[in-house]
């Protein structure tokens, strides 16, 4: 049997997660992706299926990287962004990656920012 790649374990871990965090129009989900250059959040409503707020780091009004600095820039503009869409609190779904680095620096900027997970 071959194998497991990097991104099936995380996909793995991800499916893991989903089955238990699920977001409701009163606390959606934020969830996270992390590529290699860049990081994007939105924050979704699964019973409807329809996405909220986003942020990305590619957006170039944001003038935002895809590492630590930038990735705390996205989460403060996406809670800036809920903010302004009524939304104050969330659920946090890592999406498989780790809770360090990157991911946790767009945490702590969603949070400044005045979302409550």
């Amino acid at each position: 049997m071959a194998t497991k790649t990097r991104q099936e374990l995380r996909l793995a871990r991800h499916a893991r997660i989903r089955k238990r965090v699920t977001g409701t129009p009163e606390k959606p989900r934020l969830a996270v992706f992390r590529s290699l250059k860049h990081i994007s959040a939105q924050i979704i409503d699964d019973t409807t299926g329809r996405t909220l707020v986003a942020a990305s780091s590619r957006e170039k009004d944001l003038k935002a990287s895809g590492n630590i600095d930038g990735a705390k820039k996205v989460g403060a503009a996406l809670g800036e962004r809920a903010k302004k869409a009524g939304l104050s609190t969330v659920i946090f779904d890592r999406g498989g990656f780790q809770y360090h680095g990157r991911v946790a620096s767009l945490a702590d900027g969603a949070r400044e920012a005045g979302l409550e997970f």
